[in-house]
């Protein structure tokens, strides 16, 4: 090799070992996701928690795990015609393990929302793992993560400032814009 091309012949080499990676990870996956699947499951009835465990997989190599918190009646309706209302439907958040296309996994958070009653908030992203360091604990705290958002996000009030893209409410739906004078009732 000519000493000029030492650099990239380091390049190529790490190139090829990043390939050979995504290929050991996507072998993991399988094991891995029945894994996590269990877990989920078992810490879930160990506390009492009632969740629907969902395998998409659609697209080989890029298939995720969701654990969801459900559908409900938000409790709230629109009137759509006279005497019809529409109710509206809440979903109370999710966690999400997602393989990526370099078979790492990514951990998401999906915040509750409301349909038709401000915009849902982005998913969260609790982190990216290669698939050995998904280790039994973190299932737990990705867990324990997800009760505390949710848990926030239901008992929502102005007592604490909230980001911009967490507010909800009244003024989100009507127009006021933070740093406006608010509408006067």
């Amino acid at each position: 090799m000519k000493p000029e091309c030492a650099n990239l012949a380091k390049k190529v080499a790490h190139y090829k070992e990043i390939l050979e990676n995504t290929q050991k990870y996507r072998k993991a996956w399988p094991k891995l996701k029945k894994s996590i699947k269990k877990q989920l499951g078992d810490i879930c009835d160990d506390v009492g928690l009632e969740v629907g465990i969902e395998e998409k997989s659609e697209m080989v190599n890029l298939e995720a795990i969701v654990l969801s918190l459900g559908d409900v009646k938000s409790g709230m309706s629109q009137e759509v015609a006279n005497n019809i209302r529409r109710e509206t439907i809440k979903h109370n958040g999710s966690l999400v393990y997602q393989q990526l296309f370099n078979g790492k996994i990514l951990v998401l958070l999906n915040m509750p929302f409301i349909e038709g009653y401000g915009q849902p908030q982005p998913p969260k992203t609790i982190g990216i793992y290669r698939p050995e360091e998904l280790k039994d604990p973190f299932v737990l705290r990705h867990l324990e993560m997800l009760i505390q958002e949710v848990t926030m996000w239901e008992d929502y009030d102005d007592d604490v400032q909230q980001e911009p893209n967490q507010r909800i409410g009244f003024k989100m739906n009507f127009g006021d814009v933070p740093g406006e004078a608010p509408v006067q009732g």
